[in-house]
């Protein structure tokens, strides 16, 4: 019975100890704060700064387009389910989402070749032509038509076929083929669709007069 009061001291002594202890390691040491208190409270995703978002310019490019250059974005439709995209300076011309494409040849929606040489024929010196694949961009193309397409820079157009993915963007009284087209054939080895090719898609910046120089 004597021995209950030492024995209460010591026990009182070992566990004040004991929390200092403790209390030191969570506190991470005299004069350091609270960084290892902080540890437990902070979960490993939380402590990685995250990586700032790539900032998007002009059509979602990821750079800005020089001084007298014109951003654009042309994608082709996927199979015949998923409609082109033609986007300039950050406005979209042409999508599903405007419902103003349809299958053939997305000019501003024309898919008729009486209409497509009426609308291309009396373009002026310089006039931007985009143009972005449906479904099929070659069936109802003719001879005049694919010579206009290749005077507008083409070097693709007397080559297209059925169902092949194409995207294009020219100008009239270009000198040169045009730096700005993709090609690929309709192919049921290579195809990424049953019955159609990738879609394709094609960004960049034109000068605004040089491709008519």
């Amino acid at each position: 019975m004597r021995l209950a009061g030492p024995l209460r001291i010591v026990a009182l002594v070992v566990s004040v100890g004991l929390t200092w202890i403790v209390v030191s390691i969570l506190l991470g040491g005299p004069g350091s704060g609270f960084p290892r208190i902080q540890q437990l409270f902070t979960s490993p995703e939380s402590s990685v700064t995250a990586a700032p978002r790539a900032r998007k310019y002009k059509c979602g490019l990821p750079q800005p387009c020089p001084e007298e250059h014109l951003a654009f974005r042309v994608v082709s439709g996927a199979a015949n389910v998923i409609g082109p995209k033609i986007c300039l300076e950050d406005k979209m011309l042409m999508s599903s989402v405007k419902d103003n494409v349809g299958r053939g040849l997305n000019i501003a929606l024309v898919n008729d070749v009486n209409d497509l040489l009426k609308f291309i024929r009396p373009l002026h010196e310089g006039t931007l032509v985009f143009v972005a694949s449906y479904d099929d961009p070659a069936t109802k193309m003719n001879e005049e038509t694919r010579k206009l397409f290749s005077e507008l820079g083409s070097r693709n157009a007397k080559e297209l076929a059925f169902r092949d993915s194409w995207v294009f963007v020219g100008a009239k009284g270009v000198q040169n083929k045009s730096p700005f087209e993709q090609h690929v054939k309709n192919s049921k080895h290579s195809n990424k669709y049953e019955g159609w090719p990738e879609a394709l898609e094609m960004e960049g910046c034109i000068p605004r007069r040089s491709m008519a120089s």
